[in-house]
């Protein structure tokens, strides 16, 4: 829908980090319009996770294979902003931007090792961000550590004239002190995320997680989010029903791609989304039409506010009970074979991917998901924290911690780099650049 169009101005993000003479280096793969958990859906095709070339992993793998080919088994990001994590996780630069809209950037860090950080809805400007879900939608960070997000995070967050839901207080440089006593810390394992599909390897890290603070003298306590088992339905309906109104912008008359059909504006119109958008936009926009109908409006949108509305007011009060974070799971496992990843719909695997993360942006929450360890099978898990409302500091400073306590290894893609260096001293230059 949008092949060659280049836009007439930066996103304020974008800005931000131009004028911190910040050296950007192009734009990365994502799941068209965002709408998908593996980067899969991609114009550019799927993004490849750079642990499928990690030393880790396939030394593992060969232990387990049975005449597979390698080639053809790698890994699938995560999503929808798997292209930036996958350039973060490939060593190609410090950091990337993501949207976050239902777990976009905190997914796909989980499946490459990353730090993938969502602010506070208002935090930061969405302005120049395509949407997908305006009441949602959060430009994201991946980072390989919690100093790098800080940093930028200190660059993007404040008030913007160009949108009204930014906040209006002046917002002071996030400089994150080094935490050594936890004991004063309340820690939440909502018992509600304890779902059947968890893996037993990231249940097992969890459990392990909660010890460790435990260990150092923080209070670590089971809560409840009575109404979590209603929030992927709750999304579902919600994003759907904006989607369906933000994708009408997409007409074939101002900009993007426009069909060769002349015959009425209306011919125009549907020639014009159908050749422009994938099957997976045009399925949400269908769903958002229909539950925006006269007929079904309150049935369904209306409804499903006002459960957003409890959904919400759960996350009030557990954090009003006295605790400081949440911590739960990021994703059910880690990352699946792409062969593997497809045998499901995208909607099946969006419900999957975003289990976890999800009810965070319908309450407006920061959250971050922090590597923990690598599975037997050498792959990256990770595990979420969730912050109250604009406590993003103290999120990111008890994520520190945690990140300095767990030490995470650094993924090895020395036979890789082996290759391309065996590549320039032949002289040989087919390209060897990896498609982000």
């Amino acid at each position: 829908m949008l092949k060659g169009y280049v836009p007439p101005y930066n996103a304020t993000v974008v800005q931000k980090l131009l004028d911190q003479g910040v050296l950007l280096m192009g734009k990365t793969n994502l799941d068209e319009f965002a709408m998908g958990s593996g980067s899969t859906d991609g114009v550019f095709g799927p993004v490849k996770n750079p642990w499928s070339f990690s030393r880790q992993y396939r030394e593992r793998r060969k232990q387990k294979s049975r005449g597979e080919d390698e080639d053809s088994d790698w890994l699938i990001t995560g999503g929808s902003s798997g292209g930036s994590a996958a350039a973060v996780a490939a060593f190609t630069c410090f950091a990337a931007l993501g949207s976050d809209t239902g777990g976009s950037t905190r997914n796909p860090a989980a499946h490459c090792g990353l730090l993938g950080f969502k602010p506070s809805y208002g935090l930061v400007s969405r302005h120049g961000l395509i949407p997908l879900v305006n009441s949602m939608d959060v430009p994201g960070i991946l980072t390989r550590c919690v100093d790098d997000t800080a940093i930028v995070l200190g660059i993007l967050a404040g008030h913007d004239p160009k949108d009204s839901t930014t906040v209006q207080n002046p917002v002071k440089l996030f400089m994150l002190p080094s935490l050594t006593d936890v004991s004063k810390l309340c820690i939440g394992i909502p018992k509600e995320y304890l779902v059947p599909e968890l893996s037993s390897e990231v249940q097992s890290l969890w459990s392990k997680a909660a010890d460790l603070f435990e260990s150092e003298g923080a209070k670590v306590i089971e809560v409840s989010l009575p109404h979590t088992c209603y929030s992927i339905v709750c999304y579902h309906v919600l994003c759907t029903s904006e989607v369906a109104s933000n994708m009408a912008r997409f007409d074939g008359l101002e900009y993007g791609h426009r069909c060769n059909i002349d015959v009425s504006t209306e011919a125009m119109y549907a020639a014009t989304r159908r050749e422009g958008f994938n099957d997976v936009v045009r399925g949400r926009i269908l769903s958002g039409n229909f539950f925006l109908l006269k007929e079904n409006y309150e049935n369904y949108f209306i409804r499903a506010q006002k459960v957003r509305r409890l959904i919400a007011n759960d996350f009030a009060n557990v954090f009003n009970s006295g605790v400081d974070v949440l911590l739960t799971p990021t994703t059910l496992s880690d990352a699946v074979p792409y062969l593997e990843f497809v045998k499901e719909d995208n909607r099946t695997r969006s419900a999957q991917g975003d289990i976890f993360t999800q009810a965070v942006n319908m309450a407006g929450l920061p959250a971050v998901s922090v590597p923990v360890a690598l599975s037997s099978q050498g792959l990256p898990i990770g595990l979420q924290f969730i912050g109250r409302a604009f406590c993003d500091q103290q999120l990111l400073t008890i994520a520190k911690w945690f990140e300095k306590q767990v030490q995470f290894p650094v993924i090895q893609l020395q036979e890789l780099m082996n290759d391309c260096s065996s590549v320039l001293k032949n002289e040989t230059l087919p390209s060897v650049s990896l498609k982000q």
